[in-house]
């Protein structure tokens, strides 16, 4: 259990919990809040210090998720905290948002209690993915977090009358995504003097054995015998060589097999195109893309996918010495396709171009996605909040985009230009890393970097994931702790659970 609070169903009325913090739910409408079951059902009117109407009217409620008011009131052991929490209306989006609120709400608490508000399923995984996640913490401190701020032993669902088999398995199934979705951020997070390509693949090769995955490991010779040139010319200047790694899902009678390919860059200085020192202190959290594919296949026996799935993490260091690829090298990538480097901290799509060709030319996929951190553009196009989502395939794309609304992860669909795709090209190479567009086009740096990557899909139906802008944070809000955030790490388990 990666977490340090755990989050069950218990029969029984709320007022009989001794948790540490009852929790009340409210619902939002155009006619003001309302308690979810009523006061009565949860059996708290005797405790509450005021009537609801008078509290909501104190509190400036409205049963918007996420909106939370607390106070002390008295049991027979003592001063217990009251929380009237808003979930607006009980949706799953809304569920997540609430379960995130109360989580951080509980820091300092033994144990919260939750009466239901009577969602579904879906809300119940929710409510779990916003609870859990809102409790991961990352930390290398020598001493441990105060009291106050650690996480909940335990939030219990109070489920009434009601029988807790659904819900068990619904909160389940929320806490798997939750815990692959911790893996990741773990990974992400890990400093990078740690965090060699070598280290990812050992961490890899354990996923694997805890897992039933099947793992395969390049080193730097094996790249070498097999053509790799790109992910050995990206690797080249780090005195810590490359990798790359297979890892194999092969349930029973599969329904089909697709493949992952995520960007494993763990650590990015822009090579000699060298980045500021502003941009460079994130680059831990370029290989975000490598940490989402391994959390994911760690996960699939878990969600019961019926789907084959080969995850590919494309590791490398993209250092800078008298070994580091040269502006205007030419590169030659797994299928024989050359590449021109007109600026080396391009380097994500040159390591995803080699194992993407790989996956095309050896495995037979009949569906292949990658995610990486991989533009600026995308970030400033989108902002924070949004991925940017790139695909051949109409069906694959929407298949995306809705799990990720239903994931609270959304992707916005973004134009493969055509006419930009002479902009791909070298002079003398087949292709150039960067857009050598001229006076006819301006930047599209995020558009330029998936028609380069459509170069090695060989036809087969195609996703690209660009997570520079959601994949960081930069402060604690909602599902979201500093640091790496494994975006879409739950888009990718909920869309292969349902293939």
């Amino acid at each position: 259990m990666p977490f340090a609070t755990e989050i069950h169903p218990v029969p029984g009325k709320l007022v009989d919990s001794t948790a540490d913090l009852l929790v009340l739910p409210l619902t939002s409408g155009d006619g003001g809040p309302a308690a979810v079951g009523g006061v009565a059902e949860s059996g708290l009117a005797q405790v509450l210090p005021a009537s609801l109407t008078d509290l909501f009217a104190h509190y400036s409620l409205t049963g918007k998720p996420g909106e939370l008011a607390q106070f002390p009131v008295p049991r027979d052991r003592g001063l217990v905290r009251v929380a009237l929490l808003g979930v607006g209306s009980g949706s799953p989006d809304d569920l997540r948002k609430a379960g995130a609120a109360l989580s951080r709400a509980g820091r300092g608490s033994g144990r919260v209690a939750l009466a239901w508000p009577g969602s579904g399923a879906e809300a119940a995984t929710a409510f779990a993915e916003g609870a859990l996640l809102a409790s991961y913490t990352f930390t290398l401190k020598s001493s441990e977090a105060p009291a106050d701020r650690r996480p909940a032993a335990s939030i219990e669902v109070v489920l009434g009358d009601g029988t807790d088999g659904p819900l068990s398995d619904a909160l389940e199934r929320g806490t798997v995504l939750a815990a692959a979705t911790a893996l990741a951020r773990d990974l992400i997070n890990t400093p990078s003097l740690s965090k060699d390509p070598e280290w990812m693949a050992a961490r890899a090769r354990e996923a694997a054995e805890s897992s039933g995955l099947q793992v395969r490991v390049w080193d730097e010779g094996d790249l070498e015998d097999e053509g790799f040139g790109a992910i050995l010319g990206v690797g080249q200047g780090s005195s810590r060589p490359p990798r790359l790694v297979q890892l194999s899902y092969s349930p029973e009678n599969p329904t089909g097999h697709v493949v992952l390919v995520g960007k494993g860059i763990t650590f990015d200085t822009g090579g000699l195109s060298l980045k500021p020192n502003d941009n460079m202190s994130l680059m831990k959290t370029d290989m975000s893309g490598s940490a989402i594919v391994l959390a994911v296949l760690s996960a699939l026996a878990a969600v019961g996918a019926t789907v084959r799935v080969t995850g590919l993490l494309a590791l490398a260091e993209n250092a800078f010495s008298g070994d580091a690829t040269r502006i205007g090298d030419v590169l030659t990538t797994y299928t024989g396709t050359t590449v021109e480097v007109l600026n080396s901290d391009a380097e994500g799509r040159l390591v995803l171009a080699d194992a993407m060709g790989y996956a095309v030319s050896e495995l037979a996929p009949d569906v292949l996605v990658d995610v990486a951190t991989l533009t600026g553009a995308a970030k400033v196009a989108l902002g924070t909040g949004m991925g940017a989502l790139y695909s051949n395939d109409e069906a694959l794309a929407a298949e995306l985009e809705g799990a990720g609304r239903d994931s609270g992860e959304p992707l916005w669909r973004m134009p493969l230009t055509e006419d930009y795709v002479p902009t791909t090209k070298s002079r003398v190479a087949d292709l150039a890393n960067i857009g050598t567009r001229g006076r006819d086009f301006g930047p599209a740096g995020a558009t330029d970097a998936a028609l380069f990557l459509r170069e090695f899909t060989g036809g087969v139906p195609w996703a690209h994931l660009d997570i520079a802008g959601p994949g960081r944070s930069t402060k604690e809000s909602g599902l979201l702790s500093k640091g790496g955030t494994a975006f879409a790490t739950r888009t990718l388990l909920r869309w292969l659970a349902d293939r």
